[in-house]
């Protein structure tokens, strides 16, 4: 069965909103952990709207399970990044008018750049994935990039508008993850997915983990971090 990355980041967000201390997304990733988190996803945007760079370095410090960085290959965030030395970086496009990370990296298209800043966070012994579409020829580049582990974007069979969109998006992950498995890749899944739709994204052999932040932060409002990220695990299970 999957693992299950919790992504923190809209904690930060509603801390972000009033400029204060509150609510702590690090305390907020101590409660995903015990209810179940086998991992913490922070991303580290450019802009800073969220995530700060003092929340990874504590979060470096004080989570007890992995903290998976989300970041650009900006020269300034690839240095924050080596610095800290999170267990994991995973590399996500990024753009500044986005309300969230909108698809996967083009690996094909930046591979120079992208093998470049794969090397360098290897060099500070930090596991680097790449947030990419479930396409063949972005798993290609991936590997071709230097990229071990790689991560599919689930949001096209997130937001699928009817039921046949939605069987497509379905089979189109399937059949990545099935090729990307075959050329020796770990394979994780996310974005998008939420307690209606996750539960057979999680049946799909080969999957490791499922990375999942918005929809267990708004489910927290309701019932609290710890039971909503209780439920999501049992769900991924």
């Amino acid at each position: 069965m999957p693992r299950l990355g919790v992504n923190i980041d809209h904690v930060a967000t509603l801390r972000q909103a009033r400029g204060g201390n509150l609510p702590d997304p690090v305390y907020a990733a101590f409660l995903a952990e015990q209810a179940g988190a086998q991992s913490i996803v922070a991303h580290l945007r450019e802009d800073r709207r969220h995530i700060q760079d003092q929340d990874i370095k504590l979060l470096r410090k004080k989570i007890g399970t992995k903290l998976n960085l989300e970041m650009s290959i900006a020269p300034e965030i690839l240095k924050i990044a080596c610095s800290i030395r999170p267990y994991q970086a995973t590399l996500v496009p990024e753009r500044r008018n986005e309300l969230t990370t909108e698809g996967g990296l083009n690996v094909a298209a930046n591979l120079k750049i992208i093998a470049a800043a794969i090397k360098k966070l290897k060099e500070s012994d930090i596991r680097v994935s790449l947030f990419i579409d479930p396409d063949k020829n972005q798993v290609d580049a991936a590997q071709g990039a230097g990229a071990k582990i790689i991560e599919f974007h689930t949001g096209r069979y997130a937001l699928a508008k009817n039921s046949r969109q939605k069987e497509k998006f379905f089979n189109q992950l399937k059949h990545a993850v099935d090729y990307a498995q075959a050329q020796g890749l770990v394979v994780n899944a996310g974005h998008g997915l939420d307690y209606a739709n996750v539960r057979r994204i999680a049946q799909i052999k080969g999957i490791e983990e499922l990375n999942i932040g918005y929809s267990i932060i708004c489910k927290a409002l309701y019932v609290g971090l710890f039971a909503a990220v209780k439920e999501m695990r049992e769900l991924v299970r």
